[in-house]
């Protein structure tokens, strides 16, 4: 018997796939950043962290040995070994000026080296600089230590040095295994280079290995899609995550390399989402928020199913810290007080650092009524829901947001995405791809960006 096709979406619903909406891995979101002064940064962090206080670092690494065309993260090519001895000693210099400017605390619970290519440093550099990061922060019983890695660049050597300093999960860039596909993008990686490198990962001790996967990239279709996240299911990974490729060309010169005309429309992106999920589902993994699966059992299924999933810089985590702190050129740290981001390029950020100055250029304060928003935003964007009953605590009044936010969403509502009921906000099965959208009724700051955001499906 023939499988009916699935009815094509509606133009309404093809006009929300495509419109530009932020991520929500914070807010304000980054686009609310203006100019933040050092000492501003420096009160933050001496009001905002209290003693006993877990502590969670992300350090950015921003070089790569080649540069993905597809790539939209803050990274640069590089082959000079002098250049990554340069970056390394100035982010030591900067972990010196950031411990010496936090009061006591409770020791590192969550550090995360992201990138660029974290393992560009090397197994010396990175044995000098964690270690360096141990000792100046403490590090808890159970932290977890997660780094983001190429296999086209991961030797035994990196990966015994990494399983020495206690690190324990890994994700590893794949986007797409067809050849194919990969020629377009720019970044030639078989499948069996990555099924090596799980292979290592895990015979190293790793108890936590998660894939990175990709739609919507130039000349890709639902068969590619599919057949990378049945790959990924094979590997018995235990996080997959599956992230919709952003176009954003006038900001990243590298992504003129590829062939913008071969980009799928929004109806093909949406297919590609919904077989990823599709095949990943079927093979056992749990959907999580917007676009992250994971194995039963994983502490991130567990998180979601308890209530206790979380959103930051990095996506979707356990990390419940109050305090993170970035590290390195472009990295976002966020306190109570506010969010804070470094110096973009990484000679200033060297040169802040050799001058005595913590390498702070923008950020934004956060309110009582923008942490009341987030609170709900991140709810929303973890959960696909929201308890409307305003809690005793609240610092501000809850009524009047979700008031407003309610009648911003009501074409949302028409169009059964989202179901709203006394006491209760929820986000249905055929909403949950639009839960951006859905968030975005909650943001006070929100105004058209085409140019800064990607779109929502």
């Amino acid at each position: 018997m023939a499988m009916t096709a699935a009815p094509a979406p509606s133009r309404a619903l093809l006009a929300l796939a495509e419109a530009k909406v932020p991520r929500y891995t914070s807010y304000p979101t980054a686009a609310q950043f203006g100019p933040l002064d050092e000492a501003t940064y420096r009160g933050w962090l001496r009001d905002g962290v209290r003693a006993g206080d877990p502590l969670s670092i992300y350090l950015h690494v921003p070089y790569c040995r080649d540069l993905c065309w597809y790539c939209a993260c803050h990274a640069k090519p590089t082959r000079s070994e002098a250049r990554i001895d340069a970056f390394a000693a100035a982010l030591e210099g900067e972990a010196d000026l950031l411990a010496a400017a936090l009061p006591e605390h409770g020791g590192v619970a969550h550090l995360h080296l992201g990138g660029g290519t974290p393992s560009i440093l090397g197994p010396v550099r990175m044995r000098t600089l964690v270690n360096g990061l141990f000792a100046r922060f403490g590090l808890r019983p159970g932290a977890e230590l997660a780094i983001e890695l190429d296999p086209r660049l991961l030797d035994d050597d990196m990966v015994t040095t990494l399983a020495e300093l206690g690190f324990t999960r890994a994700s590893l860039g794949v986007q797409d295994i067809s050849p194919e596909v990969q020629a377009r993008i720019g970044r030639t990686q078989p499948s069996e280079m990555v099924a090596i490198a799980v292979e290592r990962l895990r015979r190293a001790g790793f108890s936590g290995v998660n894939l990175d996967l990709m739609y919507g990239l130039p000349g890709q279709t639902v068969d590619h899609v599919e057949r990378s996240a049945r790959f990924a299911a094979w590997l018995g990974v235990d996080r997959i995550a599956v992230f919709g490729y952003a176009h954003v060309a006038w900001m990243k010169p590298n992504q003129r390399a590829l062939d913008a005309t071969a980009l799928p429309g929004a109806e093909a992106r949406m297919e590609q989402a919904e077989a990823a999920e599709r095949v990943l589902t079927r093979a056992g993994y749990a959907a999580l928020g917007l676009d992250h699966f994971a194995a039963p059992g994983d502490p991130l299924a567990r998180a979601a199913a308890e209530g206790r999933l979380r959103r930051n810089f990095q996506g979707y985590t356990t990390d419940d810290a109050p305090v993170l702190l970035g590290l390195g050129p472009s990295a976002i740290g966020s306190l109570p007080g506010g969010l804070a981001g470094n110096i973009l390029d990484e000679r200033n950020h060297a040169d802040a650092v050799a001058e005595g100055r913590l390498p702070i250029a923008r950020g934004v304060a956060i309110t009582p009524e923008d942490r009341a928003r987030g609170a709900l935003i991140e709810r929303l964007m973890c959960d696909f829901a929201l308890d409307l009953a305003a809690p005793a605590t609240a610092a501000v009044p809850l009524e009047p947001i979700l008031r407003e936010a309610i009648a911003a969403m009501a074409p949302l509502e028409a169009q059964g995405l989202v179901e709203i009921r006394p006491g209760r906000l929820t986000v249905t099965p055929a909403g949950r791809r639009f839960v951006r959208q859905v968030a975005a009724c909650f943001d006070a700051h929100l105004a058209p960006s085409p140019q800064r955001h990607s779109a929502a499906v």
